[in-house]
């Protein structure tokens, strides 16, 4: 595969940018807790080889033409553990992400003979393709991404179209997908879970 195209932009995607019916997205913060970590960038895919990087200052969340991409109903937004990305989206942009796909969730639902769940498996096992986490702890607040960055941040969403594929395969072959639809619609509902500060807790146990 040739090298991906990656284009970086501030505070917003540029206007008229179509990424078709269904986006790959991903987000880099500067931690795991969405209270105290902010957001720093957030990359996009329209699965053809081509990544947008959109880069945020502290404070500075308007991004009127990427609020109106993750909520619309037209576009399908496809994430890889998308409860957490989905809860940065909320606190940051204030926005209802859907509906959305998460590769994570299809994952746990079919691959039930491995716990090996991260993108760096999928991509190994179901596309054949070998990531590199080199720069999955880095400072992602830095006002200008290396090199190495971009092409971290980009290689999270150019797959997510193609592994998709792969699971809804394996979610209709094994008939579960009916499961992995309801458990995306309520992703939503469990990311302002999350940041109520009830994320920890199994709200259907019996204890």
């Amino acid at each position: 595969m040739s090298e991906p195209k990656i284009s970086v932009h501030r505070g917003d995607l540029p206007d008229g940018l179509s990424f078709g019916s269904a986006v790959a997205v991903d987000t880099e913060t500067l931690g795991l807790n969405p209270h105290r970590d902010r957001l720093c960038v957030i990359q996009l895919s329209a699965g053809d080889n081509t990544a947008h990087l959109v880069q945020f200052d502290r404070d500075s969340y308007a991004a009127p033409r990427l609020r109106a991409l993750l909520a619309n109903p037209g576009v399908e937004k496809i994430f890889h553990f998308a409860r957490f990305d989905i809860a940065v989206l909320k606190k940051y942009l204030g926005v209802d992400t859907a509906p959305v796909f998460c590769t994570k969730i299809a994952s746990k639902l079919v691959r039930t003979y491995t716990d090996r769940h991260g993108l760096k498996d999928l991509c190994a096992e179901l596309i054949g393709i070998e990531l590199s986490k080199q720069q999955q702890s880095s400072d992602w607040a830095a006002r200008e991404l290396s090199p190495a960055q971009q092409k971290y941040a980009a290689s999270d969403v150019l797959y997510l179209h193609a592994l998709k594929k792969r699971l809804e395969e394996m979610l209709d072959r094994e008939q579960r997908r009916p499961f992995a639809e309801a458990a995306f619609r309520f992703l939503p509902t469990q990311a302002d879970l999350d940041l109520a500060g009830y994320g920890s807790m199994d709200l259907f146990s019996h204890g």
